[in-house]
């Protein structure tokens, strides 16, 4: 997902959702978000929450790496 604020500044949000539960796992924000930043927030989910038998993502730009 992404917005900008008021003044024009752009930024982005990933968010990990369990789509079953609906519970949000993680949630980041910031200017850009690159491909090392969702592994170790990934990595950080599954390490607080366990490792999910499936994952799905919206194929943007973070995930081709």
């Amino acid at each position: 997902m992404h917005d900008q604020t008021v003044n024009g500044g752009r930024f982005r949000i990933l968010t990990l959702i369990d789509e079953y539960t609906r519970e949000c796992l993680a949630s980041f924000a910031d200017r850009s978000i690159r491909a090392l930043d969702v592994i170790e927030i990934v990595s950080a989910a599954m390490q607080e929450h366990g490792r999910p038998s499936h994952l799905r993502s919206d194929n943007g730009p973070e995930f081709i790496a």
